[in-house]
């Protein structure tokens, strides 16, 4: 079937490679709504905690930093997890540098939010450099994965900030081995992780007419790195969401 032929097949399941979103409402229900779809969600990827022993094997003293760098829920829930389990006390004066509100936010589930010196960036690592060079007394530790974006460290080397990155999670390939017979007529994407874990559980995956999607320049290399075809990208001007992208691509489909 030719690409022109392949983008006027409808679109009727759709499979996307992270969790089910948390509550009733969410974009992808007002999409399968519009165009009467089949959603599911399959996190391709999960995280794993570190156990307390993998954790001293980095010889890191969390006490001996005066503030915590946070970029995502997940460092947060591993950093108290592994304090807790090491029985760690992180004092009142430690300082937190948050890469979002939303992150920020999160914080309130396991410190009293107004009792503690946060700060906030906007929602790049970018954001921050004001914060840090405004506190560049402080010793930072950066809680994350086994896998983190280059630009993090790079900004950090760049302003000289002292900091230690301690892994506190790893991002781990999931078993999916019984969608081994379930066929969809879309797969979208998120990292390059996620096209990853689908040559891990089927290597020999052959796209055909199934319709690829994916958000983020990183993602689309990784299509591209497997011989995919990437038929429904963002974020674009148009479509800045996946799913502004995969309502625009239907849309297109149905002409």
């Amino acid at each position: 079937m030719s690409e022109n032929n392949i983008a006027h097949k409808k679109v009727k399941t759709i499979l996307v490679s992270q969790p089910k979103p948390d509550g009733d409402k969410s974009p992808y229900g007002d999409l399968a709504k519009k165009h009467k779809l089949k959603i599911d969600f399959r996190p391709f990827i999960h995280v794993e905690g570190l156990t307390a022993h993998d954790w001293r094997q980095q010889r890191i003293q969390i006490l001996d930093h005066t503030a915590i760098i946070f970029t995502s829920r997940n460092a947060i829930d591993h950093f108290f997890r592994l304090c807790g389990e090491t029985r760690v006390t992180v004092p009142e004066s430690m300082k937190y540098f948050c890469m979002s509100e939303a992150i920020a936010f999160y914080l309130q589930k396991y410190i009293v939010y107004r009792k503690r010196k946060i700060f906030v960036g906007d929602k790049k690592f970018s954001d921050m450099i004001p914060l840090f060079k405004k506190h560049n007394g402080d010793r930072y530790l950066l809680p994350s994965a086994d896998k983190i974006k280059e630009d993090i460290m790079k900004t950090l080397d760049e302003i000289e900030a002292k900091y230690t990155r301690g892994i506190f999670y790893r991002t781990v390939i999931s078993d999916l081995s019984d969608l081994e017979d379930v066929k969809y007529d879309m797969l979208v994407f998120f990292s390059p992780s996620g096209i990853k874990s689908l040559f891990h559980n089927f290597p020999d995956f052959v796209q055909g007419d199934t319709r690829i999607a994916g958000f983020g320049a990183t993602t689309h290399k990784a299509i591209a790195d497997h011989n995919l075809r990437l038929d429904c990208n963002a974020p674009t001007p148009e479509a800045p969401s996946m799913t502004a992208a995969i309502n625009l691509y239907i849309k297109e489909s149905l002409k």
